[in-house]
């Protein structure tokens, strides 16, 4: 029987190494001297901020320290779970079989390579880390006499902690990345120095983490490269009019107006995930809203300018384009919440030129906001302006960390270690190129949507807002309503959204989907992929309008296209982008949707 080879190990080639150590050191000395620059009297909202989560667990710590008991009994708990893996190791070791004590979830790529179960010492340690997370999570979470807002702080930057110190995140506690130095004779951890210098120069002294190959893509070639024509625009937003794919279409067109907290090509990153393109096969001359990256120079854009410049703008720009009044409407997360505020003020004004509308993963109550209500509350928001008012927006970087800060491992740390430990260059991917290419926020509509959205729910209450003078009341919407959903959703939570099935004055059909924010939606029929949940009753409680619900495997979208028909109006000739009385500017996808706050 053959011995089993042992991994080769490379002896570093010493002139080599010395280039790359002399490479690294003059790109860090530039960085830092940036860095300084930069820097020069300290970041003060990021500081208070600190110094109110800081409070949040001063605030948990006392409380726990208020009942020693409970706390021992947690302690007790605890090392009984040591000594349970304690003695299941050295079972192991003396070549029994052991039952592990604690199992990583399914879903937990961490712990992938085989190494983690089949060595006992990577096993013990994967076992005491998920043990401890354990116990340091369930015993945050049972702390009493918190109130909720404290209590969600403090679990979710526990949980920041428990996923920053997993040992896959380290080189001596990492099989894979151990593997790796001993088998490249380090070259791997050279190579990722090499590339954490270069997120940093890329991000201008931020940690831009590369999470794809950027070269591998560009806009308006390879992704959002649906053909069509950006036939208006204006300081806020360029409208883009499709090509045909159809010889007739239906007679009323279709308007999407996307999020401006990421780009619009998200709806149209390929042709086999095109929701863009599938809508133009379906029959529909599709519109789209594409916004601008805003600077300083538009610090003063409020929500009301967004609802004129945007959606309004583009009603009236689609009846010059195809001498169509009527329309159907799709707004996406906040873009459907401004699409919500835009068809309250419209119902107030009389104005019904939207016959249908879809809500994909979009709230209008804030009540239950999910895990981003964490950043919300007087101190940091307050901060937040500060820093916004300083430079007129609030930076696309700052936002793309709070997003990926919801889901930690899989789009911060799993590239840590893929790109900085082990030495690797991502993999090329276009929904983590679209993820990566931040927009900013002006600091006057940024602050309003906060504001009154998220902290004081005003958007759900009659008469709680007032736009362009009008005191808007979404139950005033009559508008036949299509409400998309996403189960997994971790920034628009789908009992939180449902709530608005209760709201909106027309028929309303609520269809709940797999998956998440963003796989939820952009789930093409021929992916073949998830499935979906409906449900033509719509109980006030979303769980019992789930336990009433039929499942229905594969995409959502024929769903909605079967719903829209009746909406659409009859078939006419196909309609060309400069058919109508507005004139072609550039082809799709437009210039704005180009300027990148990261290079």
């Amino acid at each position: 029987m053959a011995e089993p080879q042992s991994p080769e190990i490379k002896i570093p080639d010493p002139v080599e190494m010395s280039r790359n150590v002399a490479r690294i050191a003059e790109q860090s000395q530039r960085l830092v001297a940036d860095f300084l620059q930069r820097q020069s009297g300290g970041d003060a909202s990021a500081s208070q901020s600190m110094m109110h989560i800081g409070a949040a667990f001063m605030e948990m710590t006392a409380r726990m320290m208020a009942d020693p008991a409970k706390l021992m009994q947690a302690q007790m708990s605890l090392w009984q779970d040591y000594l349970s893996l304690w003695q299941r190791t050295t079972q192991r070791l003396l070549g029994q079989e052991a039952a592990p004590v604690v199992a990583p979830a399914k879903e937990d790529k961490r712990f992938k390579d085989s190494a983690w179960d089949e060595n006992a010492l990577f096993d013990y340690i994967k076992q005491s880390y998920l043990l401890t997370a354990r116990w340091l999570q369930s015993t945050v979470q049972e702390v009493e006499g918190m109130d909720d807002k404290t209590a969600k702080k403090v679990d979710f930057y526990t949980r920041q902690f428990v996923d920053a110190m997993a040992p896959s995140n380290f080189v001596l506690t990492n099989p894979e990345v151990l593997r790796a130095t001993i088998e490249s004779g380090g070259e791997n951890l050279v190579k990722g120095l090499e590339n954490l210098l270069g997120d940093l120069e890329r991000g201008k002294g931020q940690l831009a983490i590369s999470m794809t190959d950027y070269k591998k893509f560009e806009v308006g070639k390879n992704i959002a490269a649906t053909p069509g024509q950006v036939v208006y625009q204006n300081e806020l937003m360029q409208l883009i009019q499709y090509n045909p794919t159809t010889e007739q279409q239906h007679k009323r067109p279709l308007l999407i107006v996307p999020p401006w907290i990421n780009k619009f090509y998200i709806l149209d990153l390929r042709p086999a995930n095109s929701l863009v393109k599938w809508l133009c096969d379906q029959g529909h001359t599709v519109f789209i809203v594409s916004w601008v990256n805003p600077d300083e120079a538009l610090a003063a854009k409020t929500w009301e300018d967004y609802m004129t410049l945007g959606p309004l703008a583009a009603i009236d720009a689609i009846e010059q384009a195809t001498g169509e009044s009527e329309i159907n409407m799709v707004g996406y997360c906040i873009g459907g919440t401004l699409t919500a505020s835009t068809l309250a003020y419209m119902a107030e004004k009389g104005d019904d030129r939207v016959k249908s509308v879809l809500y994909l993963v979009t709230l209008t109550d804030f009540t239950e906001p999910g895990e981003l209500s964490v950043f919300i509350d007087e101190e940091q928001l307050a901060a937040l302006e500060e820093k916004m008012n300083s430079q007129g927006y609030l930076n696309g970087q700052s936002m793309a960390t709070t997003f990926n800060m919801l889901r930690a491992n899989d789009l911060i740390w799993s590239f840590v270690v893929n790109n900085y430990l082990l030495g690797k260059d991502p993999f090329p991917f276009d929904l983590l190129y679209w993820n990566s290419d931040a927009t900013r926020m002006p600091a006057a509509m940024h602050s309003f949507y906060l504001r009154n959205m998220y902290q004081r729910n005003l958007l759900v209450k009659p008469c709680g807002l007032t736009l362009k003078g009008v005191e808007i009341d979404l139950s005033r919407i009559k508008t036949p309503t299509f409400m998309l959903s996403t189960r997994e959703d971790h920034i628009t939570p789908w009992k939180s959204t449902y709530a608005a099935t209760q709201l909106y004055g027309g028929p309303v059909k609520f269809v709940l989907a797999a998956s998440g924010h963003i796989a939820g939606v952009v789930n093409p029929p021929s992916a073949n992929k998830y499935s979906h949940f409906l449900n033509t009753k719509l109980p006030k409680d979303p769980e019992q309008w789930l336990a009433g619900a039929r499942q229905v495997e594969g995409s959502w979208w024929p769903e909605y296209a079967k719903w829209v028909q009746k909406y659409a109006g009859p078939k006419v000739p196909a309609r060309q982008p400069g058919d109508g009385k507005l004139t072609p500017i550039e082809p799709a996808p437009g210039s704005y949707v180009k300027v990148r706050v990261v290079e």
